[in-house]
């Protein structure tokens, strides 16, 4: 991932910040951040430009939404900064399919619904719209299989990074990640077009 501060800077050594508030030093939470804030916006950002179809939908205030659900991962048992974007990939799409839930359930019907057209996940052509909700439920279902592979899609569709992060977030090869993509842009294809399970 590109930021200034890989690991060790003026600011601290993230790895050992990330150690810190796992073991209970609550001012790490709070040196940690501005390490690690920029790389946070970039993904948000990376997602919010995709969504021009919804301008209240901002990148600071998503990482904004992101920070606070962090501070109750205090217990975490912190690896590195790759296990922490790794999580923070999942954390914002929890927050946008809270986001999406919440306006399904107050508008109700169609309206409600935030389209996905997951051609924006490199699926073959002619590709289904489909939501955000019903995307992670495809997600949830793809994880049961094969967890790697969902967490592909995770790092690419929802925290915006390229295939060489999330190979070096996953700790596996750029080959490996090619491979799982095809498989999982095909399989969630599938299975938002049968609207379930693609077998």
């Amino acid at each position: 991932m590109r930021t200034a501060q890989d690991g060790r800077g003026t600011g601290g050594d993230v790895t050992g910040l990330l150690q810190a508030w796992s073991e209970g030093d609550e001012r790490a939470f709070d040196r940690l951040m501005p390490l690690v804030y920029d790389e946070l916006h970039r993904m948000a950002y990376r997602y919010v430009a995709r969504e021009r179809a919804d301008p209240s939908l901002q990148a600071t205030g998503l990482v904004n939404e992101v920070c606070l659900r962090l501070l109750g991962w205090d217990t975490v048992r912190w690896q590195n900064r790759r296990h922490f974007f790794g999580v923070s990939a999942r954390m914002m799409r929890r927050v946008l399919v809270d986001i999406a839930r919440r306006r399904r359930a107050s508008r109700r019907g169609g309206n409600g619904i935030v389209h996905v057209p997951v051609g924006d996940i490199d699926v073959p052509d002619d590709p289904p719209d489909s939501d955000l909700v019903a995307l992670d439920r495809a997600l949830e279902d793809l994880a049961a299989r094969d967890d790697r592979k969902a967490q592909v899609v995770e790092l690419k569709f929802f925290g915006g990074m390229s295939m060489e992060e999330i190979a070096q977030t996953l700790g596996v090869s750029l080959r490996t990640v090619h491979n799982d993509w095809t498989f999982a842009r095909a399989w969630l294809y599938r299975a938002l077009a049968a609207g379930g399970d693609p077998e």
